[in-house]
């Protein structure tokens, strides 16, 4: 699968734009939620200075309600098939141990993708994760906690036989993309602007399928988000691995993934800047990346709406 970069676009406004859901009606926790255990990673206690900087009616609340569409891994994933209440992934544990921070419960939604940012316009949630990569397009709707960053990605054979130190490595070789996803389209530029031989490149419907193509020896390597290609490297030990470029660590041209909040509501946004940072900080954030295998998209600085387009 590609960057979550489908349908979340500022499909026609609400006229509603209501302050996002979580306690507007003034009742709710008097007093701060937590401590909260992160699996596999331990426990985040509230940082009564970040509690206090919350807005009045989510502190009251004690609460976030957070909308999701999974499963989208390694960000979201159900803990088992066919029971659509219960989330995991790195998304959902960072999500918590931020909100932990800030006091908060955390009540997660499944939504289909499409309804997510009508849904956050509407009211019925405070906050969008999944994977969400923050664009400008997005932006008049939303404002965006930047977590991670993944750009385009390159997995090759293992052992790496042509020696693909780049994505300018790829010029004359053969590479397979998912159809229509963001790779084909960078990889179509960068071959018209930086390539004396082309990049002969294939578009398979599903990324499996361009991978399948690696392993066969159809194509040279395969371009798709390095978030991606992380984990189905770790998968193919010994098949393929993960060509990691020194000038692009995060990949070529890396947009960062971002917790989606309601524009306007910047207030709420700073609040979980603020905790990401705490966690980026006291190294929570690095041990939870690290439990999902997510080293290679890590930031240094939590940012709020730093898209790249």
């Amino acid at each position: 699968m590609t960057t979550r970069t489908r349908g979340l676009a500022a499909t026609a406004l609400l006229a509603l734009m209501a302050t996002a859901c979580g306690g507007s009606d003034g009742e709710g926790a008097a007093e701060a939620f937590g401590p909260v255990t992160v699996e596999g990673v331990g426990s985040v206690e509230p940082d009564p200075e970040l509690v206090e900087g919350l807005p009045a009616h989510i502190r009251d609340a004690g609460r976030v309600a957070v909308a999701t569409n999974a499963p989208y891994e390694p960000f979201i994933a159900f803990v088992e098939e066919g029971n659509q209440e219960d989330f995991t992934g790195l998304d959902h544990d960072l999500m918590v141990a931020a909100s932990a921070k800030l006091g908060l419960d955390t009540d997660f939604q499944q939504q289909p993708f499409d309804g997510l940012v009508p849904g956050l316009q509407a009211g019925r949630y405070d906050v969008i994760v999944g994977g969400i990569t923050d664009n400008r397009e997005r932006q008049e709707v939303a404002s965006f906690v930047d977590y991670t960053a993944s750009g385009t990605g390159v997995l090759v054979a293992d052992g790496n036989p042509l020696g693909i130190g780049s994505i300018a490595d790829l010029c004359g070789l053969r590479v397979g993309v998912q159809q229509a996803s963001r790779q084909q389209e960078i990889l179509e530029g960068f071959a018209a602007e930086e390539c004396d031989e082309p990049i002969e490149i294939t578009d398979y419907p599903e990324n499996p399928q361009a991978v399948t193509a690696l392993k066969a020896g159809m194509v040279d390597a395969v371009a798709a988000t390095q978030v991606n290609l992380v984990e189905i490297a770790a998968s193919l030990e010994g098949e393929a691995e993960l060509v990691i470029d020194p000038e692009n660590p995060n990949g070529y041209l890396a947009s960062p993934n971002g917790f989606g909040f309601l524009k306007g509501e910047e207030e709420l946004v700073e609040s979980y800047r603020a905790a990401v940072q705490s966690l980026i900080d006291d190294g929570t954030y690095t041990e939870i990346l690290a439990k999902w295998g997510q080293e290679p998209i890590a930031l240094d600085e939590a940012t709020v709406n730093q898209a790249i387009d």
